[in-house]
């Protein structure tokens, strides 16, 4: 994997809640492709804010933001946000079996020309997050929340993103299958040379390889590692 590759670039960004003061004020930064990142700043920092504006769930209200070097306003969302995946801290499903909810994203008009995986790939991903014992035609809406954050997880991993952005995945989960979730992302980082960008209140050390530390505060934010 090329890991000189800028992929996401933030170019003298501003960015101001309505009625409040900047957020962030000059930002630049580059987000260089196939490298594992962790975003660390106090609360109320902007991390989360960081995350949403890397796929348009917020505008700057100056500067520009690139993706592969266009604009990202240049981008349809809706594919924009299939290649820029956001994992929110709270999980979202619909009343629906656990399959639909993970092929959900395949009914969209926008995506409806992709091919959905088959049982045998979504069992696989299931078994990979410790999920085994749920059957894809359970009721989603009986999961616990840490259930539910991983059927997230596996929703947009089948969408094959190129980036993965992670807003606190494990709050919600044990240590065991927080664990699991911060291991699958690092794998999928060495393995397939996905960007990842994580966002986490634990002190994570990823074994099998070296990430960088950005630090957010103040409005800017540096690379410490």
């Amino acid at each position: 994997m090329n890991t000189d590759s800028r992929i996401i670039e933030f170019s003298n960004v501003t960015f101001a809640y309505p009625n409040e003061r900047n957020l962030f004020k000059g930002l630049s930064l580059k987000i260089m492709a196939g490298n594992y990142y962790l975003i660390r700043g106090p609360s109320g920092s902007g991390k989360s804010t960081f995350l949403r504006l890397i796929n348009r769930l917020e505008e700057p209200t100056g500067g520009s933001l690139l993706f592969y070097g266009q604009h990202l306003t240049s981008y349809d969302p809706a594919s924009l946000r299939r290649s820029i995946l956001y994992i929110q801290q709270t999980p979202m499903s619909i009343g629906m079996t656990v399959k639909q909810n993970l092929l959900l994203a395949f009914s969209f008009k926008n995506n409806r020309n992709l091919e959905p995986p088959n049982d045998d790939v979504l069992r696989t991903h299931l078994d990979n997050f410790l999920l085994n014992d749920i059957s894809l035609e359970a009721n989603a809406q009986t999961l616990s929340v840490g259930q539910l954050q991983r059927l997230c997880f596996i929703r947009g991993l089948v969408l094959n993103p190129k980036v993965l952005m992670l807003d606190e995945p494990s709050s919600a989960l044990d240590e065991e299958s927080g664990r699991i979730v911060e291991e699958t992302a690092e794998r999928l980082c060495t393995d397939s040379g996905l960007t990842v960008l994580m966002v986490s209140h634990r002190q994570l050390t990823p074994k099998q390889i070296k990430c960088r530390v950005l630090q957010i505060s103040n409005g800017h934010i540096e690379e410490v590692a």
